[in-house]
């Protein structure tokens, strides 16, 4: 049995992208050149891949900076897409700091 692949959308552009289960979604994004590509740490401490998920599951699987999720964050399903892996096709927003 291998690895699922799901669907995410970027709301504003209207593109996809594949994305593994076992991958953040922030490394599909990089290497399929869709949506906002911002990034610098790589691991959840600088805050540029943050993004709302807008509808569809996904698992945290690192854990994500206080300085750039706040507990409201948290619950308008704002996260940092360097974090987060797909459990279900997603589709994803842009957020403003």
């Amino acid at each position: 049995m291998g690895v699922r692949t799901y669907t995410i959308t970027v709301q504003e552009s209207g593109e996809t992208f594949e994305c593994r289960g076992d991958e953040s979604i922030f490394e599909a994004m990089r290497r399929a050149r869709c949506g906002p590509v911002l990034y610098g740490c790589f691991g959840g401490g600088c805050g540029a891949c943050r993004m709302r998920v807008v509808s569809g599951k996904y698992y945290l699987f690192k854990r994500q900076s206080a300085a750039h999720i706040s507990k409201a964050d948290e619950q308008s399903k704002v996260v940092l897409m360097c974090c987060a892996q797909p459990r279900d096709d997603i589709v994803i927003a842009s957020v403003n700091k």
